[in-house]
């Protein structure tokens, strides 16, 4: 018998696409501003899955983090009430390169996620496979899934992930899916393709899971997390492990030359080097095959043994990400040192997925080809889901914005690695998986994980997104900042009072009186330290932290902020939508080609195509008469 669905009634002024990282931040932010939203999802119960490693942060993606939570998303706060294991990366290096990271519990972790979205007001969930966004008299007016419903809608966020058109690969094994075991989306590609959006395919790929209790773990190197633990969070909520006491330890175990071995001998029979996988992988998180190819001749490569979450044997493989066939996976791991007895929960495999070109996108990740349609996450070719998160974050906000005649939300690379990220793409475009690095950011000592709440969340506050309570914290924890800086500013210790400390730590003794900023600038002194020696009040970690870093790189973050104030003068040169590069031939042809295909909206955006020279900079200051 066929059944009939009726049209639902209700309508919404935003329609989110896949509930992952993204789609749940830009569901959240819309809503909690004031939009209707209908959040779609092929499968609740897999709300902001792990679909890869347990982990939030790392390496500037830590950073990004925090930006998330400063600007009033949830990404920090979901990580806190999740995390097993918590870890400041690059310490030994300077506060621009100190990194966040927290192990999670991949089953907490989305059912956090879902307790967010059942209880946010404004936001409905709906179960079903989005096939095609309809249309009146060409403007967007809701979407079409699978079971025949449709749901009306003035604007559409794409946050699909890697579900469209899916595909799994392991050794001559193929099947369509987004993860295994879950079916792709299909049609919404061939739609948009027909509409003027550019796509290609991307892969990835995800490591065995496998059960510890199988392992020797006395043969691994033990790596646990950091004495004191911190957290994402700039609110005053308890981590989980800050309020357990506890943490759930990694390990570090390395391969040999008899693993690259049996590997090498399933090369034949990989769909990497077969060519039955022809999406472009990420270049910075390889195959395990894709390493021995890389690196040929290396004797070992480190990989990482990661918990997947508190009550569970269930370990994650960083590192031996493969799509070889399952045979030579399993043989090869049995010959990594206390690996003889393993078991395997999930193998290792690859996926395949579209994506679209983000240089059709603005700043606001709204299409520049379809108006109201935005595109966030996997779907414009990055990776990770903290990359992720802040594209969802982002266009669930300007969607909001523009529906309600607001000026549109967007972050220069001076103020966020989420501007940065967001730049990189719709300027440069991608031809592999886009992964955030500190190096990518220009102002890395402006934009360092300890002070995204003093860049962020005024601005966040200020268009009704972060809470009066973040503001008021933030406003708190800066005037008690300020404070501690006057004070090492202008104080001073005496020899007697200093000296036995400056020697226990090799630095040489003062011979006067100093201010406490000139022994501050000596490289291997601690404000929390010198304020024991010193008194004065009391003050938190995370204020004498960005105390001493303000005190301590001054010089350096007046440099970085002066470079920054003469890229924002060329911010602010718009260049007309509709101007025609052609008629100005004194730019280079190369120069012309680039313009007119990526469009930039300013003349700082144009310097940072590739093609595009600082000769050709000068040339359009002098056209636009600055």
């Amino acid at each position: 018998m066929r059944l009939n669905f009726i049209t639902m009634v209700d309508s919404y002024d935003i329609i989110v696409i896949g509930a992952g990282h993204a789609g749940c931040e830009a569901a959240t932010a819309a809503a909690n501003l004031g939009s209707k939203v209908l959040l779609i999802t092929m499968d609740m119960n897999k709300t902001a899955q792990m679909s890869c490693n347990p982990a939030m942060g790392g390496i500037a993606k830590g950073q990004i983090i925090r930006e998330i939570d400063a600007l009033g998303g949830y990404s920090g706060i979901i990580t806190d009430r999740s995390t097993i294991q918590f870890r400041m990366l690059n310490m030994s290096k300077g506060p621009a390169m100190w990194s966040p990271r927290a192990q999670c519990d991949k089953l907490l972790f989305s059912q956090n996620w879902r307790k967010i979205l059942e209880t946010t007001c404004k936001l409905d969930i709906w179960q079903d496979s989005v096939t095609s966004i309809t249309f009146r008299e060409s403007k967007i007016c809701g979407v079409k899934v699978s079971m025949g419903a449709e749901f009306e809608a003035k604007s559409v966020i794409i946050t699909a992930g890697t579900f469209l058109n899916g595909k799994l690969f392991i050794g001559h094994c193929s099947a369509e899916g987004g993860r295994i075991g879950e079916l792709p989306s299909l049609g919404l590609t061939e739609q948009l393709l027909a509409l003027g959006i550019k796509t290609a395919r991307m892969k990835t790929g995800t490591p065995p899971r496998i059960d510890i209790s199988s392992l020797d773990v006395s043969k691994f190197i033990l790596q646990e997390g950091d004495v004191i633990p911190e957290k994402f969070s700039f609110l005053e909520e308890q981590s989980s492990i800050q309020s357990k006491g506890v943490q759930k330890p990694c390990y570090i175990v390395h391969t040999n030359p008899k693993v690259h071995s049996i590997l090498e001998s399933g090369f034949g029979d990989s769909p990497l080097f077969t060519g039955k996988i022809k999406g472009i992988g990420p270049r910075y998180c390889p195959s395990i095959e894709d390493k021995l190819r890389t690196f040929k001749g290396k004797d070992s490569h480190q990989l990482f043994l990661e918990p997947e979450g508190w009550d569970t044997n269930e370990y994650y493989l960083q590192g031996f990400s493969s799509s070889l066939p399952l045979d030579i996976q399993i043989a090869a791991l049995r010959a990594i040192e206390g690996f003889e007895k393993i078991k395997i929960y999930r193998p290792a495999y690859a996926v395949e997925y579209d994506y679209f070109d983000p240089t059709q996108l603005n700043a606001t990740l709204e299409s520049k080809i379809i108006p109201n349609l935005y595109f966030a996450g996997q779907v414009n070719g990055t990776t990770g889901y903290e990359e992720a998160a802040a594209q969802g974050l982002m266009a669930g906000i300007n969607a909001h914005l523009k529906l309600n005649g607001k000026e549109p939300f967007i972050l220069r690379r001076d103020e966020a690695y989420i501007g940065v990220l967001i730049d990189d793409l719709i300027t440069k475009g991608v031809d592999e998986p886009y992964r955030m690095f500190t190096s990518r950011a220009e102002y890395r000592i402006l934009l360092r994980q300890d002070n995204a709440d003093l860049r962020l969340t005024e601005r966040s506050y200020n268009i009704g997104l972060a809470t009066r309570e973040r503001y008021e914290l933030m406003k708190t924890k800066y005037e008690q900042v300020n404070a501690c800086i006057d004070f090492v500013n202008n104080s001073s210790a005496t020899p007697a009072i200093i000296n036995e400390y400056l020697e226990s730590i090799g630095s040489t003794p003062i011979t006067v009186s100093k201010k406490l900023s000139e022994i501050l600038a000596r490289p291997d002194t601690s404000l929390s330290k010198i304020l024991e020696i010193v008194p004065r009040g009391t003050f938190s970690p995370e204020v004498i932290i960005s105390a001493e870093i303000a005190v301590k790189y001054s010089g350096y973050i007046e440099r970085e902020k002066r470079a920054a104030e003469k890229i924002i003068k060329l911010e602010n040169l718009i260049i007309p939508d509709d101007f025609d590069f052609q008629k100005i031939t004194a730019l280079s042809i190369e120069c012309r080609i680039k313009l007119e295909r990526y469009r930039p909206k300013t003349i700082a955006q144009a310097s940072r195509i590739s093609g595009v020279s600082p000769a050709d900079i000068s040339v359009l200051l002098i056209y636009f008469g600055r």
